[in-house]
C-alpha cells in the first residue's frame, strides 16, 4: 500500500510543491512548525531513516540544507531547524523549518489548522528564494 506521502507525490493528493527531482522530491508540511516547514522526501518507500541508501540520503541532506538556507532568506529566521523522527509517516522524510530558538524543535507546537493563504505564500516564498540561490531547474513553477 501506498504511504500518504507516495500519494503527494504521485499527485493523488495535494501538495504544496517547493523541490522536485529524479531522487526526492521536498512540499510544505500540512501541520506546521512554522510557516514554510518542509518536508524532504525520497520518491522510493524507505520506512526508516537508517535503511536509506547512503548516496539517497546525502542528497537529501544536500536538499535539505539549500532549503534551509532559502528559509533562513525568505523568512528572516536566525537558522534552519533539521530533524529526522520518522514517527507520523513510514516512509523516510527530513524536517526542515525556520527557527530562531530551541522552542521552535518542539512538535507539539504544530499548527493543526495553519491559514491557507499564508502557506502558499510561504511556498512562493520558498520557490522564489531558491530561484535565486540557482535552483531553477529543481522549483516548481507552481503548487502541484
Amino acid at each position: 500500500m501506498s504511504t500518504v506521502f507516495t500519494k503527494i507525490i504521485n499527485g493523488e493528493l495535494p501538495g504544496r510543491f517547493i523541490w522536485q527531482d529524479e531522487t526526492c522530491v521536498a512540499f510544505l508540511s500540512i501541520a506546521p512548525l512554522a510557516y514554510g516547514h518542509t518536508l524532504v522526501v525520497p520518491r522510493t518507500e524507505v520506512d526508516k531513516w537508517t535503511d536509506v541508501d547512503g548516496e539517497l540520503l546525502a542528497h537529501m541532506s544536500h536538499v535539505a540544507q539549500r532549503i534551509g538556507k532559502a528559509q533562513v532568506e525568505a523568512f528572516g529566521s536566525q537558522r534552519a531547524g533539521v530533524a529526522i523522527a520518522g514517527y507520523e509517516v513510514p516512509h523516510m522524510h527530513i524536517h526542515v523549518w525556520p527557527s530562531n530558538s530551541m522552542a521552535d524543535f518542539d512538535f507539539a507546537k504544530t499548527m493543526d489548522n495553519p491559514d491557507q493563504g499564508q502557506m502558499e505564500e510561504a511556498a512562493e516564498k520558498l520557490r522564489v528564494a531558491l530561484r535565486l540561490m540557482g535552483e531553477s531547474d529543481y522549483v516548481p513553477a507552481e503548487e502541484g
